[in-house]
């Protein structure tokens, strides 16, 4: 996903100050903290203005364990209740639990076990894996992971991150998976993999994903189409949101196009109608 679209959404907002901007990494930062209020996670990079607790006194708190997923696929993890209670969700769960010695037990049946498994993560270490490189738009490397994203499996990862961290109430995390997806190389099949999943699964005023995922369809949606034609009109049909912020992206373009051309005629297009001659 990426870089390349960071200057299609300035001029976009130049031209309606009120259109969908994409956030870039810092402002991203910036606007997590913000709205975190005094949600921020211990262990999560960037100061806190209250105390910080010991690390030692989370990890002396009950331990609770973690039901994710069902039938054959659950799986049994354990985590710290201390740490967990800094997402809204868990901490509204672990303070119905008495310490008469009934178990402390949270299913999540309806959750992945990757996206889980990197939430925990990041309450342990402030990030998860893989992690980006510091001062570029790379991710550090895994030969297990290949260096195109073909099916779009790696921006499903971090989307599904994002969404997780929208529904635990961990704005810092959705911040990191969001920066995270800018940095994965992917192909056309994989975009409309990941295209789908956004518009499947967020909110559509949720502009930090959506917005990115419009404008780079709408800039190359020409170029990319022929690679997953059958995908992009799919994709289409089955969501009419996304086909419709494509195009609306598509026409502002072509209307700021026109207003260039009248204020500046001269750098319009040079092309002419044909001369006949009479020889």
């Amino acid at each position: 996903m990426a870089e390349e679209f960071q200057d299609d959404v300035v001029e976009e907002q130049q031209v309606n100050p009120g259109a969908d901007v994409e956030m870039g990494e810092g402002d991203e930062a910036e606007g997590s903290s913000a709205r975190n209020g005094g949600g921020d996670l211990p262990f999560a990079e960037g100061g806190d203005t209250e105390p910080r607790t010991s690390f030692i006194s989370y990890l002396t708190s009950p331990v609770v364990t973690l039901l994710v997923g069902i039938g054959d696929s659950e799986t049994i993890l354990t985590a710290h209740q201390g740490l967990l209670a800094q997402s809204p969700f868990f901490s509204d769960v672990c303070a119905a639990f008495t310490d008469d010695g009934s178990p402390r037990q949270i299913e999540l049946p309806n959750e992945e076990l990757d996206p889980v498994g990197c939430f925990l993560e990041f309450l342990y270490t402030g990030d998860y894996f893989p992690r980006k490189l510091a001062g570029q738009r790379l991710l550090e490397q895994d030969p297990s992971i290949p260096a195109v994203d073909e099916t779009g499996d790696q921006l499903l990862k971090h989307a599904r991150v994002y969404t997780l961290a929208e529904k635990f109430g961990i704005d810092k995390l959705k911040s990191l998976a969001s920066s995270k997806i800018h940095c994965v190389n992917s192909t056309a099949k994989g975009e409309i993999a990941y295209a789908r999943y956004i518009y499947q699964y967020t909110n559509k005023d949720d502009t930090t994903v959506r917005a990115p995922v419009a404008n780079f369809w709408a800039t190359r949606s020409h170029t990319l189409r022929a690679e997953a034609e059958e995908e992009f009109r799919s994709l289409c049909l089955e969501f009419p949101q996304f086909g419709y912020d494509v195009l609306t992206r598509v026409l502002d373009e072509k209307l700021k196009r026109e207003r260039n051309e009248k204020l500046h005629p001269g750098t319009g297009s040079g092309r002419k109608r044909a001369r006949h001659s009479n020889v």
